[in-house]
């Protein structure tokens, strides 16, 4: 097996490519029949078990130094008690940890029941009046006794200590509210002293994880109906570096196939040497709707519906792939405007890539050797003149995989196999993630199996994030709305309403810049806040909509909080480290301080689901309670050491917004 891979990795590299070979796994189409069975194939395509769960127990994701600086800090706030860790949690990153594992304890000691039963147990609550944690008593199994009851005994027997301010039984629940003054402490210093770290772990130290992701189609420019993959890949990158994992980007771009050979007919007909170096994309674009016009007239109105210009240009790509020098110069021109213009895109969009690939990587000789290897495997059956894998042994929902046309023709799923291969090979990945739409959800639980059953270990480590389409659009009729109109448009209106506040807008040294980047929040914002696997029609009156929970509410709120710093200059950040946190007396100070010790739970959970919006609902959470808080917490006005310990909060409340912005791929202003 390891002679086969060395021989095929050294084959996926065709002469004329002049990038690295990374294959692209999923096709761009399959039929309507397979879409049919997207909804009913999550559970085939849903994460490994191991992806969607805390550390194995073995694995401790802190240093033991770390640990006794924790250990040592709640010695000198007066906790004498032994901090114990539990399988999976991180007391030293995350603070609702260390109240987990005191509940835990003191839980166990009055239940008789297994500590290890009771931590997992313990859930995180949605609003305030359920308390900080919760357990439902129906999860610990205990028999003989109703659950409601045990869980009046239990809270009213529970020793609170410093961690707990109260144990609530309610029905069969028991709620925990915790300690606001010790979690003042905990949290605030450790969001002021952390700073850009706060919410990051160690969960994935000494793991690789490639994700792939938006990969559009070379010579076309970059619609809306990218911008989902692009901006879920780029958040799923960006979790994975948070939570310590060595992530390689890719961008596995379309650019092999008949298109091209479209395009270049077209391009002998209606190309223009001048536009192709002035406005390369825009140019090739009405290059391919005006062939694609001519294809369908042309079929229309032939008696057997054959077009000339469509044969012309099967034999243009022939030529391609054959080496032909003009052909293969024209393509490789296109396509590097295409690239150049595309880094552009991303850059505004703060999406870098670390392998930009393609289809043209993928040599003939390469997808012969995966068939080779399935047939030696007895995976391969013949049906009616073509070869398949028949998978619905296996599961019936899977059904029969094509891998190769009665012309002899291989389909995408052998070039998705060797893609898998080179990329295992090239990177020993321990993950690897596809960001594609759940229309592909049927050929990638296929193309999964088909590689388990090919007995590769690493097979089971590959996981599809799937998500809904952004409908309306297309490329060959010319309806798509490009993204780069969209930013452009989306800057433009943003900028007319900073105009109107003239004071506000005199005091922005970068107006064009900042607009840029309120546009481009209301963008993303927009795109990230229901679930992911959600269809939505695309509507550009939407994006220009800044009402209520939008992406241009929360670069509000963090320039509010910035002017709130600014105009308390005279408080040192060592004041703030310093600062009498039992002055934060007030309801709505406890209520912000808990929402901020929720992050880096947040940010786990956001793992375990790989939904952006679980982001996008906490950081709207955390701000309309920072908003509630400014006509009760006053810094302005204040005695030094009041003050300080609001600023301290509010500080606390900006940091915790702005590393939540940058994770979902924002840029936060200072000055709006």
């Amino acid at each position: 097996m390891s002679r086969f891979l060395s021989r095929l990795a050294a084959r996926l590299i065709l002469p004329h490519s002049p990038l690295p070979g990374t294959i692209r796994q999923l096709p761009r189409y399959f039929s309507a029949t397979h879409s049919a069975f997207s909804n009913s194939l999550n559970s085939i395509s849903k994460p490994n078990a191991d992806f969607a769960r805390y550390p194995p127990k073995h694995t401790k994701h802190y240093t033991m130094a770390e640990l006794d600086n924790l250990i040592s800090k709640l010695k000198t706030l007066g906790i004498e008690e032994p901090l114990k860790v539990y399988p999976g949690s991180n007391p030293v990153k995350n603070p609702f940890d260390i109240f987990r594992s005191y509940i835990t304890e003191e839980l166990g000691n009055i239940s008789g029941v297994s500590k290890d039963l009771i931590y997992p147990a313990l859930e995180w609550t949605n609003t305030s009046d359920r308390g900080d944690l919760v357990i439902p008593i129906p999860r610990l199994r205990i028999k003989g006794t109703k659950p409601d009851v045990l869980a009046a005994e239990w809270a009213g027997k529970f020793n609170k200590g410093k961690y707990i301010k109260d144990a609530v039984a309610k029905g069969a629940f028991i709620q925990f509210y915790f300690n606001p003054e010790l979690l003042a402490q905990l949290v605030i210093k450790d969001v002021l002293t952390k700073k850009e770290t706060y919410g990051s772990a160690s969960l994935g130290e000494g793991q690789r994880v490639i994700v792939e992701f938006s990969s559009p189609n070379i010579a076309k420019p970059f619609h809306a109906g990218h911008l989902r993959s692009t901006i879920i890949g780029g958040f799923i990158s960006n979790l994975h570096e948070v939570l310590g994992y060595d992530v390689v980007r890719l961008n596995y771009l379309g650019d092999w196939g008949k298109q091209f050979g479209v395009l270049g007919v077209g391009f002998k007909k209606y190309g223009s040497e001048e536009l192709l170096e002035s406005d390369p994309i825009n140019h090739l674009f009405n290059v391919y709707v005006a062939i694609n016009k001519d294809i369908e007239q042309e079929k229309e109105t032939s008696p057997d519906g054959i077009s000339a210009i469509d044969e012309e240009a099967r034999t243009f790509f022939k030529k391609m792939t054959e080496g032909d020098e003009y052909a293969l110069g024209l393509w490789k021109r296109f396509r590097g405007f295409s690239i150049e213009r595309y880094k552009d895109t991303y850059a505004r969009l703060n999406i870098t890539y670390d392998s930009y690939s393609g289809e043209s990587s993928v040599s003939e000789e390469a997808m012969q050797e995966v068939s080779k290897l399935m047939n030696e495997k007895g995976l391969v059956v013949e049906d009616e003149g073509a070869k398949l894998v028949d998978l619905t042994k296996y599961n019936k929902k899977l059904g029969k995989a094509i891998i190769q046309k009665r012309d002899g023709t291989s389909l995408y799923l052998t070039r998705d196999i060797a893609g898998a291969l080179d990329r295992y090979q090239k990177y020993k990945f321990d993950k690897m993630i596809y960001v594609i739409a759940s229309q592909q959800d049927l050929h990638t639980a296929q193309f999964f199996k088909v590689l388990d059953l090919l007995e590769f270990d690493w097979a089971k480590n590959l996981q599809h994030i799937n998500f809904g389409l952004v409908q309306g659009m297309s490329t060959r009729k010319g309806t798509v709305v490009f993204l780069d109109t969209i930013l452009e448009e989306t800057k433009e209106k943003m900028h007319e309403v900073m105009k109107k506040n003239e004071a506000k807008y005199a005091q922005i040294e970068n107006p064009e810049e900042i607009a840029d980047l309120v546009g481009i929040s209301a963008i993303m914002i927009q795109d990230m806040s229901a679930k992911r696997i959600n269809n939505y029609t695309f509507n550009m009156n939407r994006m220009f909509s800044f009402e209520g929970d939008t992406g241009p509410y929360l670069q509000y709120a963090h320039s509010r909080l910035r002017s709130v710093e600014r105009n308390a200059s005279s408080i040192t950040p060592e004041d703030l480290l310093n600062a009498d946190l039992s002055l934060l007396k007030e309801e709505c100070a406890t209520e912000l301080l808990r929402v901020i010790s929720q992050y880096p739970d947040v940010i786990l959970n956001a793992y375990r689901t790989s939904e952006p919006s679980t982001v996008v609902t906490y950081l709207f959470k955390l701000t309309h309670i920072v908003s509630s808080c400014y006509d009760i917490l006053w810094v302005a006005g204040q005695e030094k050491e009041l003050a300080t310990a609001r600023l301290a909060l509010y500080s606390s409340a900006r940091q915790t917004l702005n590393n939540g912005m940058r994770l979902l791929g924002l840029t936060p202003v200072n000055r709006m």
